[in-house]
């Protein structure tokens, strides 16, 4: 069993923070990586990007929305809980490296897988530019954690809230005409990354991704994660999750990831009857 050592609700109760103790996991774990979770019997597993890994407290932090029957299991859970299954690390660590000047743009709970490899890339002795954003000013996460490791950070709010009003995206154009930029990575919704590389792609800015495509095993046997990139297959679980954004067929992604939309309405309706009874 894996133990919920400190949880933190985020943006209005609809993101959670939970720090969890895993020693096995935190002692090889790398940033890009990701875990497994199963809330109980009655869960899926569900995969996780790791936002950080305390090798000496032997705990892992992930950070998720709740959308669905299976994280709002997860919400239930308390300090002191546990999650029934912990699978990990997996997947492909980020290319952590000195490049020069990088962009690091974060959209929604996306800036909480975006943290920790915009951290290694500042420790790698790189110039980090943040751009974090999300609908409205209660919804921005772990922006004093960006800021800590960024040379700059800037805070976009769909509705202006907070910071820029408007997209990352318009912020990353302005940095793309005003500077020379070395790297971007993206971390965020499918629709953002998708105009994040097409944005970088006139400029020749290497870009890349972290992709979220439905994923089962975790581990290349089930194939539900396979994605196109550069036109050939690949599995998110073992080949990523990070590829190159201009290289991805994000128009298929998008039609993957709403396959099963109204089951999965369907099921978080049932549990929320169940809570309700």
């Amino acid at each position: 069993m894996y133990e919920i050592v400190k949880r933190e609700e985020m943006a209005g109760g609809t993101v959670i923070q939970n720090e969890i103790r895993a020693p096995l996991i935190a002692r090889k774990a790398k940033p890009g990586q990701f875990v497994i979770l199963k809330a109980d019997e009655r869960g899926e597993r569900i995969p996780l990007t790791m936002a950080d890994a305390d090798p000496e407290r032997g705990t892992i932090t992930v950070i998720y929305k709740v959308v669905g029957k299976s994280t709002e299991l997860f919400k239930e859970l308390k300090v002191g809980d546990s999650y029934q299954d912990a699978v990990g690390p997996l997947g492909q660590p980020s290319r952590i490296e000195k490049v020069g000047t990088v962009a690091c743009v974060g959209g929604g709970t996306g800036v909480a897988v975006l943290y920790p490899i915009a951290s290694g890339l500042k420790r790698a002795e790189n110039r980090v530019i943040s751009i974090i954003g999300a609908r409205t000013a209660d919804r921005i996460i772990l922006e004093e954690e960006m800021r800590a490791i960024s040379d700059q950070l800037f805070i976009c709010t769909d509705d202006g809230s907070r910071g820029h009003h408007g997209f990352v995206t318009e912020i990353l154009k302005r940095l793309l005409e005003e500077e020379s930029l070395d790297l971007t990575v993206a971390v965020g919704p499918v629709p953002m990354m998708k105009f994040v590389s097409d944005i970088t792609r006139p400029y020749g800015v290497k870009t890349v991704v972290s992709l979220n495509p439905i994923m089962i095993d975790g581990t290349g046997m089930c194939g539900g994660c396979r994605v196109t990139v550069g036109g050939e297959k690949k599995f998110a679980c073992v080949d990523g999750p990070e590829f190159d954004g201009h290289q991805v067929d994000f128009d298929q992604l998008m039609q993957r990831l709403g396959a099963y939309q109204s089951e999965e309405r369907e099921s978080s309706e049932a549990h929320r009857c169940r809570l309700d009874r």
